[in-house]
């Protein structure tokens, strides 16, 4: 299977933003899943089919994650733009105040 493939370090507060260009499967993974996927064997993922873009997917906990976009056996093309949006955690949030 034909797929696209990007290694991310992600932070639980931030967002994957994938600007595709048909309709895809995006598919957020942590390595053992993204071995299986590679296997074709049964895997775990964060996201699923993205029919309209940008598709956004927040990772549940900080860490090294897999990305892959693919079109499963639905006709397309094939192509994306991935961008890391770092929110603020909400203790870090800061107030303006008014003299």
């Amino acid at each position: 299977m034909q797929y696209l493939h990007y290694s991310l370090d992600l932070g639980s507060h931030d967002v994957v933003q994938a600007d595709l260009k048909s309709h895809a499967y995006v598919r957020l993974m942590d390595e053992e899943n993204y071995r299986a996927y590679r296997e074709g064997k049964d895997y775990r993922y964060y996201g699923g089919l993205a029919e309209s873009s940008p598709a956004n997917i927040k990772p549940p906990y900080k860490g090294q994650w897999h990305l892959c976009i693919d079109l499963g056996s639905k006709d397309g093309e094939l192509g994306a733009t991935v961008h890391i949006i770092q929110e603020v955690s909400p203790d870090k949030k800061q107030s303006k105040g008014r003299k």
